[in-house]
């Protein structure tokens, strides 16, 4: 039996068949779709998902939510797919041309998180009777393509419809890559829009219910007994649990894992609440913007365990903080690119099964008490300067860790920040006490200004029973504010909090370390007399703006003053923002750790030469890891 449609009726009815199921738990693998329409894909996908709302009552399911950026949408789609765990990925649909490519810079953010998302740009005549048609890139070496093929490099799938039968090969093809969790990320469906509106003549075999089975990999015997050895032969360890732990549900076997050994567990950006911060073997974040224990154990660290990490120079404070001579690493991954990382001995498995499996294989193991006593006195003395840095009482404008210590103490432990780019993400890795596995959402592989609002929105949407927080700095509000009005257009409530600082606070702060002197990144108009961007603060209103794009909105000077707001923020049923100016110089405390960031070799400035000689010296502490992971004695590890 077969079934008349056009191409987008059959992608949208489709999709709404599309299950996932891990641990025997189903949900709808495609539960929705953001979009923006152009002349790109409004007589397709649009008329495809108007049919399948608003038909005889035998179209398919596919709810649409209206964006307002492309990017914005993507950056939501990632939101909602990390607070599920990746178990769910949502569609975006976008317009040939400018529509499209807007969404590249989403694209290269989900894949290089490796979250799953559906991208459906639209796409030039697959026919070519009327080319060059409105938005199309001619290029003269090749008719065949066009501004998608930027996807490809972006993408973990990447096809294009050139011909209906094309459709189901390249539909079975993507939802493989989205539930594959190894190889999962941005996942591309070109769309020639000439293509979206032909019918065709369809099994309806396509249309059934469809299960994608998430796999939890095992550990391969040899490879577990390989790693439970190194170890076991450890003397001074540290685990490092990154974001793969969550997605594969792993927090309770690490507890276990942890408690069983006494290893000292540290996490990454996407890691943390991993392992919550009161438990005696968490130590917090590691690496460039880590805490004092975890870098300090990383340096001595003879043996690192890293759990779904992709060890980003972040968290190997580019190849500085792994300093004894004879680190060895043992890496759990679904992933072997990543198990394969500074010559670690590879654990290619689901990271909830290989610590479950460790549990067992490493038994009788236990690290020496004085060990266990040493980093649980640093962290005691630790904790006092976050609480110092959270109270500072800075004047006459509150410290950025003042605002970042009362949002920590104000949230319940079920609420969920969002932060992604400039100073902040590293004062929340630093300081951050997060009391819930899900409560810290900070977006750290691509560090993309613009996302906090619109991956707040996608996170709200996985998560509506949970209140969330966007933190978004003056830089990143301007770069992405629109998905506020999704927000409120779709009645769904976030509270936002606008750290303003007059410019680029991280990037100020960068350019000074390397002798740039800050130049280029102040607020200012520019001055006549030096002919540059230091002259008096532009009278740029953030509050007004967001007012002025929905939300309710609500000005405070002082941290009391932001104390009271959050409580009104929180009880609100409506969006709400919280405006608050903060010192950009004001102290923060220190990592004790270091981040590559070339200085210029040559330069006039002093400033630069210092900054040079500075950065030649712990340039000289980095290391290549390129040790085999083998056993003390052992062939393969001996040298």
């Amino acid at each position: 039996m077969t079934i008349r449609l056009t191409v987008a009726q059959a992608l949208v009815r489709f999709l709404a068949a599309q299950y996932s199921e891990r641990d025997g738990t189903e949900q709808r693998l495609i539960p929705g779709c953001f979009g923006i329409f152009g002349h790109g894909n409004v007589a397709g996908v649009a008329q495809a998902l108007l049919e399948s709302v608003q038909g005889d009552g035998t179209g398919a399911d596919l709810p649409y939510h209206l964006a307002r950026n492309e990017q914005g949408m993507v950056h939501s789609a990632v939101g909602y797919s990390r607070m599920r765990n990746r178990l769910q990925a949502m569609a975006c649909t976008a317009s040939i041309g400018p529509g499209s490519t807007n969404m590249l810079t989403g694209a290269a953010l989900a894949t290089t998180n490796r979250i799953p998302v559906l991208l459906l740009p639209s796409d030039i005549f697959a026919t070519r009777v009327a080319s060059p048609v409105l938005q199309e890139l001619e290029q003269p070496f090749g008719y065949d393509v066009s501004v998608n093929d930027a996807f490809r490099p972006l993408s973990r799938f990447f096809d294009r419809v050139w011909r209906p039968e094309q459709l189901p090969s390249a539909l079975l093809g993507a939802m493989r890559v989205l539930t594959d969790p190894a190889e999962t990320g941005a996942v591309t469906i070109a769309l020639p829009q000439d293509v979206q509106a032909e019918a065709h003549d369809w099994p309806d075999e396509l249309f059934e219910k469809r299960v994608w089975h998430i796999p939890r990999p095992v550990p391969e015997p040899a490879a577990l007994a390989r790693a439970a050895d190194i170890i076991s032969s450890a003397r001074c360890p540290l685990l490092v649990a990154g974001g793969g732990v969550h997605y594969s549900e792993a927090t309770e076997a690490l507890r276990r894992f942890a408690e069983a050994t006494g290893i000292p567990v540290a996490d990454t950006q996407a890691g943390k609440g991993a392992l919550l911060w009161e438990h005696p073997q968490a130590v917090g974040g590691v690496g460039s913007t880590g805490s004092p224990v975890a870098n300090a154990l990383a340096r001595d660290a003879d043996v690192v365990i890293g759990v779904g990490t992709r060890y980003s120079d972040f968290t190997t404070a580019s190849r500085t903080a792994f300093q004894h001579a004879d680190v060895r690493f043992v890496n759990i991954n679904i992933a072997a690119f990543d198990a394969a990382k500074h010559a670690g001995a590879m654990v290619v498995a689901d990271a909830r099964a290989a610590l479950d499996a460790l549990v067992d294989a490493v038994e009788g193991y236990r690290v020496d008490e004085a060990y266990t006593a040493a980093h649980r006195e640093h962290a005691e003395r630790w904790n006092q300067v976050v609480d110092e840095a959270a109270h500072l009482g800075h004047q006459p404008l509150p410290a950025q860790t003042e605002v970042l210590g009362t949002l920590n103490e104000v949230m319940d432990a079920r609420d969920v920040v969002v932060q992604a780019a400039g100073s902040m993400p590293g004062d929340l890795q630093m300081l951050w006490r997060a009391r819930d596995s899900k409560q810290y959402h900070v977006e750290y592989a691509y560090s993309c200004m613009g996302y906090e609002i619109a991956g707040a929105l996608g996170v709200k949407m996985a998560a509506p029973e949970r209140e969330v927080f966007a933190l978004v700095g003056d830089g990143s509000y301007l770069m992405m504010s629109q998905e506020l009005v999704t927000a409120v257009s779709e009645g769904i409530k976030l509270n936002l909090v606008i750290v303003e600082n007059r410019g680029f606070a991280s990037i100020g702060s960068l350019s000074e370390s390397v002798g740039s002197q800050r130049f280029g990144t102040a607020y200012r108009y520019r001055n006549p007399e030096t002919g540059q961007l230091d002259g008096d603060v532009l009278p740029v209103d953030l509050a007004a703006n967001a007012a002025s794009l929905g939300a309710d909105v609500i000005r405070v000077r002082t941290i009391e003053e932001f104390r009271g707001a959050l409580a009104r923020s929180r009880a609100s049923t409506r969006t709400t923002a919280i405006h608050i100016e903060t010192d950009p110089l004001a102290p923060v405390p220190s990592s004790e750790s270091w981040w590559d960031v070339p200085v210029s070799e040559v330069a006039q400035l002093d400033s630069t030469k210092q900054a040079r000689k500075t950065y030649e010296a712990r340039k000289a502490e980095q290391r290549p890891l390129l040790r085999p992971s083998g056993v003390p004695g052992s062939q393969e590890g001996s040298s």
